[in-house]
C-alpha cells in the first residue's frame, strides 16, 4: 500500500536504536514508547497465524469515515494496517457464512454492506488521510500517486444467440421457442443471414473502444456445455475466428466455466484452449458467475499459471468488495504468503446498474458517476464489466456515454 498507493520506499526494523536514531519519516508500529511523531498501536492480527473470528467493531470516525480494530493511538486511532489486510484478504469470507444459491459470498453479509462502505474504496481512504499526517509531520516528503486508469472489459458467455450453434443445438431452439410461443421468424432470420445476430456486436465494441482510446480486455467461455456453461464448442471455426478476430484489438482473457469450479484438469483444458487458439499465453482470467471462494478458487489459479485475475467484485451489486480501488497480490491466509495472483477488483457491471437504477428510479449513468469519481479521486483503477449479450441499441448509446465519462 505504501509502494503503490503513496509512492514511497520504506524499510521496517524490530531494532528500537535503531529506530529512535534514524531522523527521517517514520512510524512507530508497536505498543512502545518511541520519538516518532506517528504512531499507529497494533492488534495481534498481523503477528497472529491461522484464521480466527476477530470481534469486528465498525465505529464512525470524523477523518477515518468507518473504523474497526480501534486502539488508544490518536492521530491514527485503528490498527490501520491489520484493518486493511483483513479487508484485502477477504478474511471475512474465510469465516463461516450463508452462501447464495450458486455457494457464493453474498455482499450483504460484508461489513463493507453492513456498515455503509461498500462503494467507497475505504483504504484508499484511509491512505489519503494517512498521507495528509504524514505531510504535517514531514512536509518535504515526496508522495507519489498513482494515474488513474480504466479498463473495459466484456464477458462473452455466449457469443451468439442464434448462429453457428450446429443442428441439434439449433433443433432444440426451434422446438423450446414451439414451446414457449415465441415466434421463429427472428431465429430464421439470422440463421439465414437475413438478420444480424443479436449478440453479435463486436464492431461495434471494437471501434468504440478505439473511438474512446480505452483499453479493453474480453473474457470468453470455453468450457464444456453444461446448464451454467452455454457457450460455442471451442473447436468451432466461426467461434474461433471472432476469438483471433478480438485478439488482435484488445487483450483476451479466460473465462473459467461454472464446471471446472475445483476442477484442476477442467481449468487446465479451457486454458489449453484459448491458448491454441490465440497462440498466446494466457495468464488473465475472470470467474464465469463471479463464482470466487477462498481459498480454493485462487489457489486452483495460481496451480494453472494464472498471474492476474479479475473477479474481486459482487455480481449483484456494484462497489468495492476488497474496499481497494488498486490491483494488489493475493496473500493466502491458509498458507501464510504472498502468492504470483494479481487481483484486479472490478466495481462496475452494467446488470447490476441497470437493475439499481430502475429500482431507485434514476439514470444509470448517474449511479455509475459516482463510482467512477470515486476512482478517479483516490487515482484508482476502475475495471467495468458490460456483456456482449446485453447490447441493445439503448445499452450501445449507454456504453458510449458511459466510456466518455470513465475514460
Amino acid at each position: 500500500m505504501f509502494g503503490q498507493a503513496l509512492g514511497l520506499t520504506i524499510l521496517i526494523t524490530k531494532n528500537s536504536e535503531e529506530f529512535n536514531a534514524n531522523t527521517g519519516c517514520k512510524i512507530n508500529y508497536s505498543e512502545i514508547e518511541t520519538n516518532a511523531r506517528l504512531q499507529i498501536v497494533p492488534v495481534p492480527l498481523l503477528f497472529d497465524y491461522g484464521i480466527k473470528d476477530y470481534q469486528i467493531e465498525v465505529k464512525s470516525n470524523e477523518e477515518f469515515k468507518k473504523i474497526f480494530f480501534k486502539t488508544s493511538s490518536n492521530k491514527i486511532p485503528f490498527d490501520l494496517l491489520a484493518a486493511s489486510f483483513w479487508l484485502l484478504t477477504r478474511y471475512e469470507e474465510y469465516l463461516p457464512f450463508k452462501s447464495d444459491k450458486l455457494g457464493r459470498y453474498h455482499y450483504s453479509s460484508s461489513i463493507a454492506y453492513q456498515f455503509d462502505f461498500l462503494e467507497i474504496p475505504l483504504i484508499n481512504l484511509w491512505l489519503y488521510q494517512l498521507k495528509q499526517l504524514l505531510l504535517q509531520e514531514f512536509p518535504n516528503l515526496e508522495i507519489t500517486n498513482p494515474s488513474y486508469k480504466f479498463l473495459s472489459s466484456i464477458d462473452i458467455d455466449n457469443a451468439y444467440k442464434y448462429k453457428h450453434k450446429g443442428f441439434v443445438r439449433t433443433l432444440a431452439g426451434y422446438l423450446s421457442d414451439i414451446k414457449n410461443k415465441i415466434s421463429l421468424t427472428a431465429r430464421t432470420q439470422v440463421i439465414s443471414s437475413n438478420k444480424p445476430d443479436p449478440f453479435d456486436c463486436y464492431d461495434f465494441l471494437i471501434k468504440a473502444h478505439l473511438d474512446n482510446n480505452t483499453e479493453s480486455i474480453y473474457f470468453f467461455l470455453l468450457g464444456d456445455y453444461g446448464p451454467n456453461d452455454k457457450n460455442h464448442s471451442a473447436t468451432h471455426l466461426k467461434f474461433q475466428s471472432l476469438i483471433k478476430h478480438i485478439a488482435d484489438y484488445a487483450m483476451v482473457g479466460l473465462h473459467p466455466s461454472f464446471g471446472s469450479n475445483n476442477k484442476m484438469h477442467q481449468l487446465k483444458v479451457e486454458l489449453s484452449r484459448l491458448t491454441n487458439i490465440t497462440h498466446k499465453t494466457i495468464r488473465k482470467s475472470r470467474q464465469h458467475f463471479s463464482m470466487l471462494s477462498f481459498p480454493e478458487t485462487y489457489q486452483q489459479l495460481v496451480l494453472a499459471a494464472i498471474t492476474e485475475d479479475y473477479s474481486m467484485g459482487y455480481t449483484n451489486k456494484n462497489g468495492f468488495r476488497a474496499s481497494y480501488c488498486l490491483p494488489y497480490k493475493w496473500y493466502n491466509l491458509t498458507e501464510e504468503q504472498t502468492t504470483s495472483l494479481t487481483v484486479y477488483p472490478f466495481c462496475i457491471s452494467e446488470v447490476t446498474l441497470f437493475y439499481e437504477a430502475k429500482l431507485q428510479n434514476k439514470q444509470p449513468i448517474e449511479l455509475a458517476e459516482f463510482i467512477i469519481n470515486q476512482n478517479r479521486y483516490y487515482n484508482g483503477y476502475c475495471l467495468s464489466i458490460f456483456h456482449n449479450d446485453n447490447f441493445d441499441e439503448k445499452t450501445k448509446n449507454f456504453f458510449i456515454e458511459f466510456l466518455k465519462l470513465a475514460k
